[in-house]
């Protein structure tokens, strides 16, 4: 049996983006000891993250037909 193409590449996302939140565990851990620093660091990531997820969902590839 067949899958589509579109399953392989919701996959592909999911695991992409499961993958880069694994980086905010560290990032919780080590809060208190950088400050601001972290703050501004993880503003950055989250920034980098979410425009990347815009533009994947604007470009339809979060849709499942």
């Amino acid at each position: 049996r067949q899958m589509p193409v579109r399953f392989y590449l919701v996959a592909v996302l999911f695991i992409l983006f499961d993958v880069e939140v694994i980086f905010f565990l560290p990032w919780a851990v080590t809060f208190q000891k950088l400050g601001l620093f972290a703050i501004i660091e993880m503003g950055i990531f989250v920034t980098i993250l979410m425009t990347g997820f815009v533009y994947l969902w604007k470009k339809g590839a979060m849709e499942w037909e």
